[in-house]
């Protein structure tokens, strides 16, 4: 699994506080924990930055790069900023997070990428905003991302497709359909492009100490479905396990065999099975009852592991 680290975020009060103070050690703190907790690339979600976008990406990009070789995602609305951000990039092929398929983003992001060579997040999203079922989320994909690349010679090996994870919080219906649009994604298009998932934004809204159980057993169900990139918490030691787990198949424990079997059961487009759950086991059953509401069998409460 390449994992995008999300950890530098401008919802974070101490993000907020350690930009603001331009405290770059802080910023080279968590970019080192995070490469070394799994990271492959790290995002810089900075937040709009009109009035300092221009200075605060370049200073970034010379923090974070004094310590770390990955590649940087520069994740803003504000295209002045990440093309400064851009212009400083020394080390490795960086990432703009990203364009949709919005026409005045369209025709802008993605020319800025294929100047800098950089890789290029692209969203289902269009005027009408996020559609629900996969298959219009696959068409805007087909219809109008990959197009508009194809229009300007970008290299279509450093395009990524974003499905749009959105929260089991308010949005439950979308979380099914974005498992099957991952799945269908690698079937649209010849080669398949890249396709990549904010994870934890499914457990938006939702109590902290439910979030981590959330995030991996959605991400569980995803790559059952051939996930290979995520933008998520790399720190989160349970979430690298269970990836671990799916990766190397590892049957030794009655939670990883579950794991297991729910990713299996995705993939072969089957519904996880109550005997595949030990119901004497707190855990699995926990597990169990996540699969249910990510699924949108069972209605989302805050409290739904007590129901």
């Amino acid at each position: 699994m390449y994992i995008i680290g999300e950890n530098i975020h401008i919802i974070s009060e101490k993000v907020k506080e350690a930009l603001a103070n331009r405290d770059a050690k802080f910023f080279q703190d968590l970019a080192v924990r995070q490469v070394e907790a799994g990271a492959q690339a790290l995002d810089l979600n900075l937040g709009p930055r009109k009035k300092d976008g221009e200075e605060v990406f370049p200073w970034m990009v010379d923090a974070v790069e004094a310590v770390v070789d990955v590649p940087l995602s520069f994740d803003s609305t504000n295209l002045l900023g990440i093309e400064a951000g851009l212009k400083k990039v020394t080390k490795a092929q960086p990432i703009i997070n990203s364009t949709s398929a919005e026409p005045e983003r369209l025709e802008k992001v993605p020319l800025l990428a294929k100047q800098y060579n950089a890789r290029l997040i692209a969203l289902t999203m269009g005027t009408s905003g996020i559609p629900i079922a996969a298959d219009e989320r696959v068409n805007i994909a087909v219809e109008t991302l990959i197009p508009r690349m194809m229009e300007i010679d970008y290299p279509m090996e450093n395009l990524i497709i974003d499905p749009l994870v959105l929260t089991v919080s308010g949005c439950q219906e979308y979380c099914p359909h974005l498992i099957e649009a991952v799945r269908t994604l690698q079937y649209a298009w010849d080669p398949p492009p890249n396709i990549s998932v904010g994870l934890s934004n499914v457990s938006n809204a939702v109590p902290n100490e439910n979030r981590p159980l959330i995030n991996r057993v959605y991400g569980a169900m995803l790559m059952g479905v051939g996930l290979q990139m995520m933008i998520a918490n790399p720190m989160d030691i349970e979430q690298q396990e269970t990836i671990r787990i799916i990766e190397e198949r590892d049957e030794s424990t009655a939670v990883g065999r579950l794991y297991l079997k729910i990713a299996d059961r995705i993939a072969a487009m089957e519904e996880p099975q109550f005997d595949d759950v030990d119901p004497s086991d707190p855990e699995q059953m926990a597990i169990w009852k996540t699969v249910q509401i990510l699924l949108n069998k069972v209605i989302y409460a805050d409290g739904y592991l007590n129901q």
